[in-house]
């Protein structure tokens, strides 16, 4: 669906590897093809971003747990193209994972210039509820929704900020018994992104954002289920100056159909048939989510007898095959009988077809008995 690479495959983990070893492969792969030891090569560039991709999904435990059980599609890998870094830029992988370099490349992931990069700043996540049908579960919808988010406003200007010089980090030096010793932390003043609102317009806040309407198109994929949960990447509130935007995670509520009951991939149905045609045979017409299929009552039918309609159910949201329809059939008892009526069916409880056999035998096993010892 997504075409991407299974994220256990592209850091050469297994699926029971735990955090320490997931970011150990990350690192190796991460140095092997940072930008720095790979200049103007588009191919390691590729698969640097293709490594942060999925230590940015296996590394957070709620990612990895909907990534095991729904793959891709879990993590927005089938939602429009969300999630991951597709759309990012070397920096904003840095900005999410410069740590995880240690002193490889100058103590802060890549340097601009000689000096320490600042952290862009990352917008919230939002978060969105879409209702679907049984019948746009079954082959997938695009559906158009209005967002209220922040965006970044127009005639926005920056300038570095003056309690870090535009580092992004301030230096503090303390007295203990050892002697002086320097440490570094967050700027208080920029949130680490080295800049502050020179110039805004009214309507834009201290971080240069703004309140905002957007339409936004939402891919969703065949055969997801009630609860599961999509990312779309970029698609939340934009970063404080001018910084990393949030995701939309957009949670599926599947809507009740009148008459069919999910179960998974599968679907049941409730059928109620008269004693004649249960008794006579003939066909009935039941439901499906996208028309109506005729099946085949045999003669002599019992109630709680359950038919398959093959194929006739939802596909796997992982493209592994399409579910059936089960027919359960209900033998209906008339309430109310005309006179006519009861004197066919009194005339009939005296038949000896008409006696219950559960063991579809001609006779009962106590019947069988009793005929034995009577001769």
């Amino acid at each position: 669906m997504s075409g991407k690479r299974d994220y256990y495959e592209v850091l050469g983990v297994s699926k029971s590897a735990n955090a320490s070893e997931i970011k150990k492969a990350y690192r190796k792969l991460a140095l092997k093809y940072h930008p720095d030891k790979n200049p103007d090569d588009a191919e390691a560039e590729a698969k640097f971003k293709e490594a942060a991709e999925a230590y940015e999904v296996l590394s957070d435990p709620q990612k990895k747990q909907r990534y095991d059980q729904f793959g891709h599609a879990g993590v927005g890998g089938a939602a429009g193209g969300g999630g991951g870094f597709g759309g990012m830029d070397m920096d904003d992988i840095f900005s999410q994972f410069g740590d995880i370099f240690g002193g490889a490349f100058g103590g802060g992931g890549r340097q601009r210039g000689g000096g320490q990069r600042q952290r862009a700043a990352r917008g919230t996540n939002l978060r969105v509820k879409i209702k679907m049908t049984l019948d746009e579960v079954m082959d997938g919808v695009k559906k158009k929704i209005k967002v209220n988010k922040l965006v970044n406003a127009d005639g926005v200007t920056f300038k570095d900020c003056q309690t870090c010089k535009g580092t992004g980090r301030v230096q503090r030096v303390t007295q203990t018994f050892l002697g002086a010793m320097q440490t570094a932390s967050t700027c208080p003043n920029c949130q680490g992104t080295g800049k502050i609102i020179d110039k805004k317009p009214t309507d834009a806040d201290s971080q240069g954002l703004k309140r905002q309407e957007e339409v936004i198109e939402i891919e969703i994929p065949a055969g997801v289920e009630d609860g599961m949960q999509l990312s779309v990447g970029g698609k939340g509130n934009a970063g404080p100056f001018n910084g990393i935007p949030g995701d939309l995670l957009v949670v599926v509520e599947v809507k009740e159909h009148e008459s069919l009951r999910r179960d998974g991939q599968n679907v049941h149905y409730e059928a109620f048939v008269n004693f004649a045609d249960a008794a006579l045979g003939g066909s009935i017409e039941v439901p499906t989510i996208k028309s109506r299929a005729k099946i085949k009552i045999e003669p002599g039918t019992q109630s709680g007898k359950m038919l398959r309609l093959r194929g006739k159910g939802l596909p796997s949201v992982q493209a592994y095959g399409t579910g059936d329809q089960f027919v359960h059939i209900n033998v209906w008892t008339p309430k109310k009988l005309s006179k006519e009526e009861q004197d066919i069916l009194s005339k009939l409880r005296e038949s000896e077809n008409f006696q219950p056999n559960p063991d579809g035998k001609e006779k009962g096993f106590f019947q069988r008995v009793k005929d034995m010892f009577s001769n």
